[in-house]
């Protein structure tokens, strides 16, 4: 049913039947996790700066975390440097590193900045180095600045909130030597969230959630608690590129986020749908399962 072919009356009861959620919402930090084909799509990506700041406007306040990688791939073919990963990770040498900075601190996050303000929203870009917000150390050797973090200082954050700003946070860290280092968005976002005792980690991916069979899209799981996701790590049914998703979900959890939630960023109104609905969308992640979406 779309939105133009339906009656006021209609529209009023669509309204009324989102306010327990927006109600739910009110005053609560929103940690998103943004990226994949969700970023890459400009449709999409319309839609999810559309999101964000209707769920700004109804009082929830929304940080917004994003990655890059497939934009620091093209940058870095044009100047003819091949990307190579070792376990899923892009081997960042120093020169990686300056690209890295320039591409998530530089064109994207001030891409999304400038979109979130055209379509009306209040947003102010930083990045993992401002007033050193991620700190970093080297994760792996044959990763070269890939960076495992050691602390973040999510102050400037909450001042952004405070005077009613979306922050968009760009993935980049730093160290006391100067140091520019290539932080997982995923992992960032979840340490993020912890350190703010956020409501919700909401990690937009280009699948569904976790599911039982990775080749059948209907085999979603819709909830899990901690002790079975150990449990389908166990038996496999968490594997691959999921692996690390759903270890950043443990890892917010086990920093205070009650509820973490992996959702298919391609589908249109993703968080809303999660947001406002008694739907939900994707698998959400529980300390301990209950009733609540």
């Amino acid at each position: 049913m779309y939105i133009d072919n339906i009656t006021n009356a209609q529209r009023a009861e669509v309204l009324t039947q989102a306010l327990p959620y927006i109600q739910k919402y009110y005053g609560k930090i929103v940690v998103i996790k943004y990226g994949g084909n969700a970023m890459i799509n400009e449709d999409l990506k319309q839609q999810v700066m559309e999101d964000i700041i209707l769920l700004h406007l109804i009082g929830v306040k929304v940080v917004l975390v994003h990655g890059g990688g497939p934009e620091i791939t093209d940058m870095l073919k044009k100047i003819g440097k091949e990307s190579v990963f070792v376990d899923g990770l892009r081997v960042t040498d120093s020169e990686t590193a300056e690209v890295v900075q320039m591409v998530l601190a530089g064109k994207i996050n001030k891409s999304l900045v400038n979109l979130l303000q055209i379509k009306g929203g209040k947003a102010m870009g930083i990045s993992g180095m401002d007033s050193h917000l991620i700190e970093a150390e080297p994760k792996d050797e044959r990763l070269g600045f890939v960076g495992k973090i050691t602390k973040v200082n999510v102050e400037p954050i909450f001042d952004l909130l405070e005077h009613d700003y979306i922050p968009v946070v760009s993935t980049v860290g730093c160290d006391n030597e100067g140091n520019v280092y290539n932080i997982n968005a995923d992992t960032a976002a979840a340490f993020i969230a912890g350190a703010m005792k956020a409501y919700r980690l909401i990690s937009m991916t280009d699948i569904a959630g976790i599911l039982r069979d990775k080749d059948d899209p209907t085999s979603l799981i819709p909830c899990i608690d901690t002790k079975e996701a150990k449990h389908l790590f166990e038996d496999g049914t968490i594997s691959g590129g999921m692996i690390p998703k759903v270890e950043c979900c443990l890892e917010a959890i086990s920093k205070g986020v009650k509820k973490v939630i992996i959702m298919d960023g391609r589908v249109p109104h993703s968080l809303l749908i999660e947001t406002l609905t008694a739907e939900g969308a994707g698998t959400m992640v529980t300390e301990e399962k209950d009733d609540e979406h």
